[in-house]
């Protein structure tokens, strides 16, 4: 049972190629995979399978949601560090994208992945970059996080996903992520992405993320997007490119009239063979 593993701005995934859609991800397994004493570890699980192969298992209404998706397509099964499954991760699908055209499963440049956001398109460089077509990213209200007792008034995101980006004045490697931030729980039933940053000059922001089902990860892609995405709302700017500066590494974020991008490395690390008891059991 092969498994990569590789990471995105420090982001750090397990790549488990399934591609005739027989394995038998549980989120047990997952939480096991990512467990970094007892496992792989990682902040999630990167499956990779036909977009038909998800799509046999969602609900009717999950299916209409993602009617665009190509069922003989690659589709990215993205599972949270806790075994949670979620609409998307930038720095994932940009490891997963990477992976296809080491694997020959993708022409190097540009082609789509299926997401349970959709279909995104994306495009691999020489360098090692990917640049990702991240769609629009959504504001749909304002509230807080509250970190080690302080609140912090944000912008919320979609970006396939939820995030509160909450524009701060001081240094963000001076908070306490350890817990999870408060958050409405009436805005986000679901659980958010809070990201925390500050402006470093015109065209660069610094950014820390607690991501939901993980905890703090080192860098957060769709993340990213919320930062950018909600320093220009907050300044009644429709459009704007920025540097992030994270944890982790640097990317580019580019809002525009219609969507969103973002480009950043990609990094294949290692890959080998899941032991067969270990994975039984896991389960």
């Amino acid at each position: 049972m092969e498994f990569l593993k590789g990471h995105g701005t420090e982001n750090d995934f397990v790549v488990l190629p399934d591609l005739d859609g027989t394995l038998d991800l549980t989120a047990a397994r997952v939480r096991a995979l990512c467990d970094r004493n007892r496992g792989l570890g990682a902040d999630g699980v990167l499956r990779v399978v036909k977009g038909s192969v998800v799509l046999d298992t969602e609900t009717e209404d999950a299916r209409r949601r993602l009617a665009d998706v190509d069922p003989d397509g690659w589709f990215m099964d993205y599972r949270n560090a806790d075994g949670s499954i979620a609409e998307m991760c930038g720095n994932g699908l940009r490891l997963f994208a990477a992976y296809l055209v080491d694997a020959g499963l993708a022409e190097a440049g540009e082609f789509v992945v299926g997401t349970r956001s959709g279909p995104k398109p994306v495009r691999t460089h020489e360098d090692g970059s990917v640049t990702l077509h991240m769609g629009p990213a959504r504001v749909f209200g304002r509230s807080q996080a509250t970190v080690s007792g302080e609140a912090y008034p944000g912008v919320a995101i979609d970006v396939g996903n939820p995030h509160l980006a909450c524009l701060i004045d001081g240094d963000p490697t001076d908070l306490d992520l350890t817990v999870p931030p408060g958050h409405d729980p009436v805005l986000f039933p679901h659980g958010v992405n809070v990201e925390l940053f500050r402006r470093k000059g015109p065209d660069a922001i610094q950014m820390r993320v607690h991501e939901r089902g993980v905890g703090e990860t080192r860098s957060c892609g769709t993340g990213t997007v919320a930062a950018v995405a909600a320093l220009l709302h907050l300044v009644d700017e429709p459009t704007g490119t920025s540097y992030v500066d994270v944890l982790g590494g640097r990317v580019r974020v580019e809002i525009t009239e219609d969507g969103s991008t973002l480009t950043g490395p990609a990094v294949l690390v290692a890959r080998g063979q899941l032991d067969r008891r270990w994975w039984e059991s896991a389960s």
